[in-house]
């Protein structure tokens, strides 16, 4: 079974990766794979009866992680993100544990929060990285969400690449966001991929970290189109896969990764990766960003035109202007606060300091338009580059080491092209491996 298995792989997504590293022996390559494996507690085996689950049938569960496990040993990825890992069953946890081991493979796994079952997996590989330190992050949100942070250090490998006392650290983050049952969740979402974002930040100011590579890996549970994307785009990070191809941000139907259990296919799994030389815009103006962005897109769901939206914030006010009080109402009409999962008060504050441009207490038509309705504040900025068309270093700029992306690839094939295939069992999910190449590059700053 396994060598059949094994030859099918050769001809389709592992050969476009191990040609890729072959491809580039001057320019040592690391991989890296996300895959949302499907916990058994959640893989129904009955249309009749949604209660039926392959958690109750261990020779399912128990051949199909098998599988998974042949996979990702055979295409050895020098680092593995897993998501609905099953940690509530102790003979899975086991048998990962040690097949990873035993490949050499350091393991941390943790499970969400308030016994959900399932959880997440990180394993990197003992030959391409030293682990350098490891935290847990637990959003304590609904959905019981978590996430992973793993701080590691290129190897030996990679020593053609170092000079002098420059390392080549890397901040690794595993997570699963929560499923969008309805719209009104899309906001706790933003929220916990802010609280990503704070504890990355907090993490390098907290260890005096300079700007490293950061690689953010997972179920986003969102597409191209959505609020999350948006957000992390304007942190400067760049989602590996579309890198690859050449797809742009508008290329949004281009691949799938995932059928949900509404039998909707989507493009969801991400791997997410943030040069050193990315000029980085402050989290909170992002965080802004994104909130009145979600806020615009409520009032136009609502058929409201830009002079209707203005007229909706201004509530009953006579002025030409918008109220601290008016904005709260609506934020409170339109869902986005008045709850738990909600904006808190002083999150409220901060969007209202966004807004009020000029700081004279209210926010009239030409602020709305700016921050609102037509915001100006999302210009990418270019990356910087100190080198020559050989590649050589042009300034004097302090130097890090970055990565380029060589090759992405989906499994199965078929996503690629936005199909899904029936015949496909190992998951919900398709697996995405990516193809890293580390460069030398300058550092950035916060613009």
């Amino acid at each position: 079974m396994r060598t059949k298995m094994k030859g099918r792989i050769s001809r389709i997504g592992s050969y476009a990766i191990s040609s890729s590293i072959r491809d580039h022996q001057q320019q040592p390559c690391i991989t890296c794979t996300t895959f949302n494996i499907l916990a058994p507690i959640y893989k129904r085996l009955s249309n009749e009866d949604q209660n039926f689950r392959e958690s109750d049938c261990r020779a399912y569960w128990f051949g199909r992680n098998q599988r998974i496990l042949d996979w990702l040993l055979y295409e050895r990825s020098s680092i593995i993100c897993l998501q609905e890992f099953w940690v509530g069953n102790e003979e899975l946890v086991d048998m990962y544990e040690k097949r990873l081991s035993d490949a050499g493979y350091v393991n941390f796994k943790l499970a969400r929060t308030n016994n959900r079952g399932d959880g997440l997996l990180t394993a990197v590989h003992k030959d391409y990285f030293r682990v350098v330190n490891y935290r847990d992050l637990l959003f304590n949100d609904f959905g019981d969400r978590v996430a992973q942070l793993l701080h590691v250090e290129l190897i030996d490998p990679f020593s053609q690449c170092r000079n002098g006392d420059l390392r080549q650290e890397i901040l690794i983050v595993n997570t699963h966001l929560l499923f969008p049952h309805d719209s009104s969740l899309s906001l706790v979402r933003l929220h916990q991929v802010y609280k990503i974002l704070q504890h990355v930040e907090s993490y390098q100011k907290e260890h005096n970290l300079k700007p490293i590579p950061i690689i953010l890996c997972g179920d986003w549970n969102g597409s191209k189109r959505g609020h999350v994307y948006k957000f992390l785009r304007s942190q400067g990070f760049v989602s590996s896969y579309d890198t690859a191809h050449q797809y742009t941000d508008a290329d949004a139907h281009k691949w799938v990764s995932h059928r949900n259990h509404r039998g909707n296919i989507c493009g969801v799994d991400f791997i997410w990766l943030l040069n050193p030389n990315k000029y980085r815009k402050l989290l909170k103006a992002s965080w802004s960003e994104a909130v009145f962005g979600m806020f615009k897109c409520l009032l136009r769901r609502a058929s409201l035109t830009e002079t209707d939206a203005f007229a909706f914030l201004k509530a009953d006010n006579d002025g030409d202007y918008i109220t601290y009080s008016g904005f709260c109402e609506a934020l409170e009409q339109l869902n986005l606060t008045g709850h738990k999962h909600g904006l808190a008060d002083e999150e409220t504050k901060d969007l209202w300091v966004q807004a009020d441009i000029d700081g004279n207490g209210v926010v009239d038509y030409k602020e709305f338009q700016q921050r609102i309705w037509k915001p100006t504040w999302s210009d990418q900025r270019n990356d910087l580059n100190d080198e020559d068309e050989d590649g050589f270093v042009k300034s004097s700029l302090e130097q890090t080491i970055g990565f380029s992306v060589k090759n992405a690839v989906l499994f199965p094939p078929e996503v690629e092209k936005g199909r899904w295939p029936e015949n496909y069992s190992l998951s919900d999910h398709a697996r995405l491996t990516v193809v890293f190449s580390p460069i030398r590059m300058p550092c950035s700053r916060l613009s």
